[in-house]
């Protein structure tokens, strides 16, 4: 069980999509508006856990086009959340930012999120702790995870929004914004390499 709870918390707390919006959007917007999202990742992502203990992501997955679908559709959402982190602090705005994105934005995230249902096809399809009562495990690791989830979560928000609430100036703001963004596109370009190699 320790090495399950070992590997969630190295597996979640590396960035991906879900970590990096969450501090970008915290750095953009801060706390308040940050939670509104991530409470909206924490459903998706247990929407996502609950469609791969059923296999249902499995068979949805197996068709091709709709994986590249799926894929396609999670490069073009994270190239739009970049862009929003990117362009909140600016007075110019290729985007407008007068909003950031709540619930169903961190939701519709973790639906189209490759690391998500990678994630937690590794986690729920190994490490085996209990192979006599398939059901205790299970549940146990649901418990487990989203026990590491939101903390891991809420200190990537919190880390942002400390960058917003120490009233930066709008060049160093920008900067910071930035850098979020580009790290978002960090993973955009792993994913679609990992797709590409995949095909």
């Amino acid at each position: 069980m320790l090495t399950f709870a070992a590997a969630v918390f190295f597996l979640i707390v590396t960035p991906g999509p879900g970590v990096l919006s969450t501090a970008g959007l915290g750095a953009a917007y801060g706390f308040r508006a940050g939670l509104r999202y991530v409470t909206g990742l924490f459903i998706g992502t247990n929407l996502v856990t609950l469609a791969v203990i059923t296999g249902i992501a499995a068979i949805i997955l197996s068709v091709p086009v709709v994986r590249w679908l799926l894929m396609a559709a999670s490069l073009a959402y994270l190239l739009y959340l970049a862009s929003r982190i990117a362009f909140a602090g600016a007075r110019i705005a290729f985007i407008e930012a007068k909003a950031p994105p709540a619930i169903l934005a961190g939701i519709a995230l973790q639906a189209i999120n490759p690391k998500a249902y990678a994630v937690n096809t590794t986690l729920y399809a190994g490490f085996p702790f209990a192979p006599d009562n398939l059901v205790f495990e299970t549940l146990a690791k649901l418990v487990i995870v989203n026990a590491i989830w939101i903390p891991i979560h809420l200190g990537w928000l919190f880390a942002g929004a400390s960058l917003h609430r120490m009233n930066l100036s709008d060049r160093t703001q920008r900067r910071i914004n930035y850098a979020m963004a580009a790290s978002m596109l960090m993973v955009v370009a792993l994913a679609l390499i990992s797709g590409l190699k995949n095909a």
